[in-house]
């Protein structure tokens, strides 16, 4: 395995997480390209260029680079409107491929707009396709509608089979994702494979509390709490902001949101939100703080007593992952990925409703019992210690090398 095409067609993984439509698939892309690049498999990112600005490729670090390809405008474009162009993407990515870059042993396709360049290009180059899909819009329609369009539910899902059917590999980040895709949308499961995301130890490792807040002007009394992520309603902000007003016996206590506007409803939700913290008092006690570059996200983890992740569905979880890594606890949602990340009671606590007052119940457990806060610190960045992006390199890069071996799966 020499080569890999990776696919990222509406965000790049050069573009700042936590706002807009960068997340944690920006970060799963980056990272992961990167390690692949350096376990020697040469790497050729292909995104929407959406600025005259953009060079045609960056060299990111050797043996990944990264390419802005010419589709629609030279403008941003709502994610909602990207399906129409597709096919002026693969256009361009297939003279990319039959040009300088030289054509892939494999494509790696990420999202569902990927999927279906992706599928294109499997054709067009006779290469295996493996797919990730990050989220799903079955999962999603479920637990947050309004997120997505009239008729995405409809659209998207067709869409998200037909690439399934199609892949050679399916990729799920946890057990439970995977399950979801073979129940969801009938895979075959032999060709659902479950590799883990990773985190990047040098970064995001257990440091001392008081001087991160220092380092971030951040009040050095009172519990922290913390939210890292794109505000919109699927990532459940308002559950954090009730369960600060619900916290018995620590009025010291804080939020900060690290994070932006994100979705079709992710200025409404903005506006809301702040109109929430007013409504409830907590002006002085809700910080709203612009996206972070990623690497300086583990300071905030440092700073926080608690990190709060209330989504409706989250494949995997990566502010969790990472919190955990530093040494924070966590107290989440008990959905998907996350039931992977969090050990209750031992690492941090997952949480089966929507309430905040159960929330804020947990939140004061970890606050009240100093000890019970330093065995869970210690205890979530050892179990952190197993998820690594070169293992997770690793694993693909066999399974890539396997799919180069075998006979292409044909479209249902």
């Amino acid at each position: 395995m020499r080569s890999l095409a990776v696919l990222s067609l509406h965000t790049s993984p050069l573009a700042q997480p936590g706002t807009g439509d960068g997340g944690g698939m920006n970060v799963y892309v980056r990272e992961l390209s990167s390690a692949l690049a350096r376990a020697g498999v040469a790497c050729h990112v292909y995104t929407r260029a959406w600025s005259e600005s953009l060079p045609a490729v960056v060299a990111v670090e050797p043996g990944l680079r990264v390419h802005h390809v010419p589709a629609g405008p030279l403008a941003p474009v709502p994610k909602e409107q990207l399906r129409g162009l597709v096919d002026e993407f693969v256009e361009g990515v297939l003279c990319r491929v039959k040009g300088t870059a030289g054509i892939p042993d494999a494509i790696h396709a990420n999202y569902w707009l990927s999927g279906i360049a992706g599928h294109v290009l499997k054709h067009e180059l006779g290469v295996p396709l493996a797919s990730t899909f990050h989220t799903l819009a079955r999962v999603k329609a479920e637990s947050s509608p309004e997120e997505l369009g009239a008729d995405e539910p409809t659209h998207r899902a067709h869409a998200e089979a037909h690439v399934i059917g199609c892949s050679d590999a399916v990729l799920a980040s946890c057990a439970v994702e995977a399950d979801q895709i073979t129940e969801l949308y009938d895979a075959d499961p032999e060709r659902v494979y479950v590799v883990a995301p990773g985190v990047d130890h040098a970064f995001f490792a257990p440091g001392h509390g008081p001087q991160a807040r220092r380092a971030l002007g951040l009040p050095a009394s009172g519990p922290m709490l913390l939210f890292v992520g794109r505000i919109q309603p699927l990532k459940g902000v308002d559950v954090a902001v009730h369960a600060l007003a619900a916290l018995e016996g620590h009025t010291d206590a804080f939020l900060a949101v690290v994070g932006g506007p994100s979705g079709p409803q992710g200025h409404t939700e903005v506006s809301r939100l702040r109109a929430l913290v007013r409504t409830l008092g907590l002006e002085e006690r809700v910080r709203f703080l612009a996206p972070q570059p990623h690497e300086l996200l583990s300071t905030y983890y440092r700073a926080a007593d608690v990190c709060v992740v209330p989504s409706r569905s989250e494949s995997f979880g990566l502010v969790a992952l990472e919190a955990a890594a530093c040494g924070t606890p966590v107290v989440a949602a008990a959905v998907g990925g996350l039931r992977t990340l969090v050990d209750h009671a031992e690492t941090g606590f997952l949480v089966e409703t929507r309430d905040p007052a159960d929330y804020a119940a947990y939140i004061a457990e970890i606050l009240d019992h100093p000890r019970l806060a330093r065995d869970m610190s210690t205890r979530a960045a050892q179990r952190a210690r197993r998820y690594t992006w070169s293992t997770a390199a690793g694993e693909l890069r066999r399974l890539y090398a396997t799919l180069t071996e075998r006979q292409l799966v044909d479209c249902p």
